[in-house]
Parts: C-alpha cells; structure tokens; sequence
C-alpha cells in the first residue's frame, strides 16, 4: 500500500468516525472497512496470561477477520514500548507497533514527545476524567490491585494483611516480585506497604514509610531475598509473595490446586494501578488501531478483561447497567476489599520513584 493511499483511508475514517469517537454501527462499518485494506494490527507488550490478553485477540480476530494481528515481543515492559515507537518513526513496516498497553505514568510524557496520536472511542464518558487525557491521547483500560498469594500446604494460617505478615509465624515466607527501582508493581508493593501504617500518607512519604516497613521485614527474617514469582510459590522458596490481583488470579487457576493458593487483598492497605490504551503517532495501520480501540472499550472487550481477573475501566458504568455476569464477580475477592482502593496520582508516582531510587538500595543494601 502506498503512503498516499493509506492517509486517504485513514482521512475518510477519521470523516466517518471522528477524533470524538462518536461510533455507530454504520460508522463503525466503514472504520472496519477502512482497517480490512490495511490488513493488519501490530501490537507489542501483550502475553496472553495477562489480563485475559489471550481471549481479547482471539475475540477481536474472530469479529474482524480480514486483520491480522502482529503480535511483538509480548513480554516486553511499558518503556519497551516506548522505545520501539521511537526507533520506528519512519518505519511501515512489522516492527512497528499500531497501540500500546503501558503504565499510566507513561501517558504524559508519550504526548509531551509527540509520540502518540489522540482518539476518542464511543464510550468515552465512561471513562473516569482522572483515569484519561482530556484531549484523547490516553486513556485508562483497566486496573488491579496490589494482593499477595498464599501457599496453603506451608502456610496453615493464611495472613489478611501487612501487620499479619510481620509475625513470627511468616519468618522466611514474604517475597515481593523484584527490585522497586525498575518495576512499577514492586515499587507499588512498597507503596502499599507504606500505606499500611500511615493511610494518610502520599508520595515519598508512602515510599519511605514502606521502606522501613520491608527493612524490618529483611532485618526479622520474614522477608525471602528472592523475586517471588509463581514458580517460587508453588515450590514454597516464597511461600507467600506480592503482585497484581490478575496477575496472581491467572496464577490460582493455573495450579489447579496444586498447590491450593489463596489471593488475599490486605485489609490494610490497597493500592490500585491503573494501565492506559495509547495509538502511536507513527502507527502504519491507524484504521486498524482505531478498530481495535473501539472493541477494547466496548461491552464485549471491557468483561473479556473481567474474565482476566482485571477491573475493566468502565466498571462502574457496567455495574450501573447491571452487566457485570454474577459467575465472573464470585471468582474475584470480595468486592468491600476494592471498594478501599487508593488510586495514586501521577504526581504521587513520580514523588515515590524518587524516592525510591534515593532511599531503597541505601536503606535495603541493595546493589
């Protein structure tokens, strides 16, 4: 397809479908049209455990068949993602990412550097105001909160929250999933940690506070020197260890019970993080990516994401309607626990990222 021939599909899209995202039926046709001669979506960062990714491109295949979806390096992280927009500005070709699935820290600062391109989908008001860009560059996709998992054949006593965990009784049994520095959900673990003793605490202050939360920890011997991951679990090396509620839900199902494993959202301290939807200003297939966005934030899309143990961002919305299926929500902890969820704010985030790099290796003795 020439460059020529793909901006005049992409012009008579955007006339039918608008930056607003004004979508219906007729129009959303005419987008699939548009996206059928382009043949193909690129998507990178997406590994089919996570969040259910696995049935939503499925679904999305199946519903438009004619698109092929090109998946890159699903297990890259959100600056991964960033960086493979940049080094493929003037790239149409397969290495070039159409959308990105990234923290929502990264939305900011993507529009700050141009590299992303704004869109609204059709059900762009009930997207919460503080979950997206006002001018449809990002937007939030869904959320989770911070659980831990329990081995149940080594621990009899399951803990409901951080202060249960420091008791002797969970001596070599705690792992977080890696170091705070380079990984949004572990810097969140200790955030949460933080929380746990001063729930009025924000930013650095929840950082440092979770710091010497988890230096007594290491000091009593109840936290593992070990990334906890599922493996780590189901050996018992961290019997009990930190992630994102999906994450760790996918995990549940996934042992089948051996061993059995509980996802326990702490009584204490829950903390939510929020992932945002974002079209790349280079995108090759925009009428693709556009598709795409409209079925991610659609019913369908929006409960696929419920079946992956993942708040979808229209959640609220969805429950007002009364279309949350019964049988995804009784697979979910109990739902007063989310109802405690703190959202931290950008600003909050990049307070706790600087502390974290100034305090956590001095405090830990981390390398």
């Amino acid at each position: 397809m020439t460059f020529n021939k793909r901006i005049s599909i992409a012009v008579s899209a955007l006339a039918l479908i608008g930056v607003a995202g004004t979508a219906t039926a007729a129009n959303l046709d005419a987008l699939y049209a548009a996206a059928k001669k382009e043949g193909q979506l690129t998507t990178i960062a997406l590994p089919h455990d996570w969040c259910g990714y696995g049935d939503v491109i499925a679904a999305f295949k199946k519903k438009y068949p004619g698109i092929r979806v090109n998946e890159l390096n699903p297990n890259a992280g959100s600056g991964d993602e960033i960086e493979a927009i940049k080094a493929n500005k003037g790239n149409t070709g397969p290495q070039a990412p159409d959308v990105i699935d990234v923290g929502l820290g990264f939305g900011p600062s993507a529009k700050k550097d141009g590299l992303i391109q704004p869109y609204k989908v059709a059900t762009w008001n009930e997207i919460p105001a503080n979950a997206k860009d006002a001018d449809g560059y990002w937007y939030g996709d869904y959320y989770g909160v911070l659980a831990f998992g329990v081995n149940k054949d080594i621990v009899k006593n399951v803990p409901t929250s951080f202060a249960d965990l420091t008791k002797a009784a969970y001596k070599n049994a705690v792992a977080i999933p890696g170091d705070p520095r380079t990984g949004n959900s572990t810097m969140m673990t200790v955030y949460a940690a933080g929380l746990s003793k001063d729930p009025k605490a924000t930013g650095a202050k929840a950082l440092n506070d979770g710091i010497a939360y988890w230096k007594a920890m290491k000091q009593s011997g109840n936290m593992v020197p070990v990334n906890g991951n599922a493996q780590n679990l189901a050996q018992g090396t961290t019997p009990i260890y930190f992630d994102w509620d999906y994450n760790l839900l996918a995990m549940r199902d996934k042992l089948a019970g051996n061993p059995p494993v509980d996802v326990v959202v702490p009584s204490d301290a829950v903390v939510a993080g929020v992932y945002i939807q974002a079209i790349s200003a280079y995108a090759p297939h925009p009428n693709a990516a556009k598709l795409w966005m409209e079925f991610l934030y659609s019913d369908e899309g929006q409960l696929l994401w419920l079946k992956g143990y993942c708040h979808p961002i229209r959640f609220n919305a969805l429950a007002k309607a009364n279309k949350l299926p019964a049988d995804l929500m009784a697979k979910l902890p109990p739902a007063a626990n989310y109802a405690k969820a703190v959202f931290p704010t950008l600003a909050e985030q990049a307070d706790a990222k600087k502390a974290t790099a100034a305090n956590w290796a001095k405090e830990m003795g981390a390398k």
